[in-house]
């Protein structure tokens, strides 16, 4: 027998009839059509954006078992999405949108040598009290390498990204310290690193955490509970460990020495360590030479903003996974506007779908112009450190390293205060990282600069225009 759109189709709802209740059949698959049958994809006609959105969330594990049966393990999913009278058209329209094919991450179990430890031991992503250790990935299965655009401005770290995700822990690129400016895609590499692992290799126990995460983790675990070894041995059981935003362990010095140990163990015993920061380990400020030294074992790759080609790449590839079609006039200009990085050009198509279906207007160069010129407008840039101690010294007309000198002159103190101040008002970095920035002085000195700006400003009318105005020229 041929096989056919209807008849696969009617043999997948058989399937299907059998493993979903009654009402949710009837409600959300009977509605659906069989349209097109090629090779092993399947394209069925879906009655709108929501009811595919609920088939994707709900239904997508059935789906595939159903179609898997059907056409083999090769078997894809498309949809005809109907947009019912879409830009004021009367004529129903369709956007074909790929299944996911994707359900979540499930939590792993992970095997601790009872040699080792005298009671049971504490997950610190669970609430204290569970008998079995579970260990969720805290992946995003979204974050794959499928969605991650390859441009000259990130081959190195993809590559590297790649070879790692197919070996772990058997390269020479552990650890894997990927690092660059915000929105580069830093995060979702990581993701898609340990997405891969866990396809390519199911036992093996994948988790991703923030070092915020793991900072709140290792103090909760130290001064709440007092069980900092059951803290480190279960990281130290961990086969692919990601730990995202490494450089916000400046000046932790207690949680340094914890990471200095779970690492020695994971590198030691063949285990993949993967880093993400915003800086290289050679511009990380109160990081111990002992860790940064190990940073620097295995690779360092950037994520630069991505040129003119990889950012229409990146466009188009996000148009088809929300099923819209953009012409392509309006895609260049788009990319031609928008070149910081790679959540800026998300944003900007985030705002030109909303606006086109919320007002009903065409996908148009004037409707992206418009939005671009608000996004740009409203979108702040990152602001550092070094930027800020640069802004304060222009302003008061001294050079950057009299601000960081030791000199107790009443308008460089000030200078340096300030500094101090909008440092830590609008940077993420530590008081400790902060002072050993400018001047290297320690957190102390810092506290008490910001205090100063604080009662300086309520009481003193011509050091509260300096903050105006140093505020107004840091807001962009």
């Amino acid at each position: 027998m041929i096989k056919s759109a209807e008849n696969v189709w009617a043999a997948c709802l058989n399937f299907i009839k059998d493993n979903i209740t009654p009402v949710g059949y009837k409600t959300w698959f009977e509605p659906i059509v069989p349209v097109k049958l090629e090779a092993e994809a399947l394209t069925i006609q879906v009655p709108s954006k929501f009811f595919f959105e609920f088939l994707e969330e709900n239904y997508v594990k059935v789906l595939r078992t159903a179609l898997v049966r059907e056409l083999g393990k090769e078997a894809r999913l498309l949809y005809d999405v109907r947009l019912e009278n879409s830009y004021s058209s009367k004529v129903p329209q369709t956007v074909k949108i790929p299944s996911s094919n994707r359900s979540p991450m499930q939590p792993q179990s992970v095997n601790f040598p009872s040699k080792n430890i005298s009671r049971e031991v504490k997950n610190p992503f669970v609430i204290p009290g569970l008998q079995k250790v579970k260990v969720e990935s805290n992946l995003n299965p979204n974050y794959c390498f499928d969605n991650f655009m390859e441009g000259e401005s990130n081959r190195l770290g993809r590559s590297a990204g790649m070879a790692v995700a197919n070996k772990p822990g058997g390269t020479s690129f552990n650890p894997l310290m990927i690092y660059g400016g915000v929105g580069l895609g830093k995060t979702h590499l990581a993701h898609a690193i340990g997405v891969q692992v866990k396809d390519k290799y199911p036992d093996k126990t994948v988790l991703y955490v923030s070092t915020e995460k793991f900072i709140q983790q290792y103090g909760d675990a130290v001064l709440k509970n007092n069980n900092r070894n059951d803290f480190l041995h279960f990281y130290q059981m961990i086969d692919v460990l990601i730990v995202d935003d490494i450089q916000f362990l400046s000046g932790k010095t207690k949680t340094q020495d914890a990471f200095f140990q779970i690492f020695n163990e994971l590198h030691q015993n063949g285990k993949q360590v993967i880093l993400t920061s915003d800086k290289s380990p050679v511009d990380m400020q109160d990081i111990e030479q002992r860790l940064l030294s190990r940073f620097k074992w295995g690779l360092s790759a950037e994520l630069q903003a991505p040129d003119y080609e990889t950012r229409i790449n990146i466009l188009k590839n996000r148009l088809f996974r929300d099923g819209v079609i953009v012409p392509e006039e309006v895609i260049e200009f788009i990319a031609k506007h928008i070149k910081t990085n790679v959540r800026e050009l998300e944003g900007v198509v985030t705002s030109l779908i909303a606006q086109s279906a919320f007002n009903k207007k065409d996908f148009s160069l004037s409707l992206a112009k418009s939005i671009i010129d608000k996004f740009v407008k409203n979108t702040k840039k990152e602001v550092s450190v070094d930027y800020i101690q640069k802004v304060v010294s222009k302003y008061f007309e001294i050079d950057l390293e009299t601000l960081q000198s030791k000199t107790r002159k009443r308008h460089i103190v000030q200078a340096r205060q300030l500094a101090m101040f909008f440092s830590k008002k609008m940077t993420k970095s530590s008081l400790a990282s902060i002072g050993s920035q400018i001047g290297k002085r320690d957190h102390a000195t810092v506290l008490h600069a910001c205090k100063t700006v604080d009662n300086l400003s309520a009481t003193d009318k011509q050091f509260k225009k300096y903050v105006d105005d140093i505020s107004k020229k840091l807001s962009f």
